[in-house]
């Protein structure tokens, strides 16, 4: 007996961090990311979004592409704090509680290998 509702959308834009209830022990809190561009790439007005702690890197690539409406053949590269590209497979969740600052997980999108 899951709410539907709950899971339609999982990233969200938002001005401030806001903290949902659960509704369930697996319906976490969402985390907040700041997606900052870097190099030759669109800039995202909404800098702050909330995001599934489950969702992987890839998700979030995947996101910005479709986002940004980029050619198919392009690519979006992510850096967390300009230091390290994580792997596609890493949960958002774990590097938010490594690399979060401020209660935030900084990234930076950008279409050429930047940093790392």
């Amino acid at each position: 007996m899951a709410d539907s509702e709950d899971t339609q959308t999982s990233i969200t834009s938002t001005n401030t961090i806001t903290t949902p209830t659960p509704a369930t022990d697996k319906d976490k809190s969402n985390l907040c990311i700041l997606l900052n561009a870097t190099g030759n790439v669109p800039i995202i007005k909404k800098r702050t979004w909330t995001v599934d702690p489950n969702k992987t890197v890839s998700w979030i690539q995947k996101f910005i592409h479709k986002y940004l409406k980029l050619d198919a053949s392009e690519q979006i590269f992510l850096y967390v704090n300009q230091t390290f590209a994580p792997a596609p497979d890493q949960i958002i969740k774990n590097l938010y509680d490594c690399h979060g600052t401020n209660g935030k997980l900084v990234l930076y999108y950008c279409k050429n290998q930047a940093w790392g």
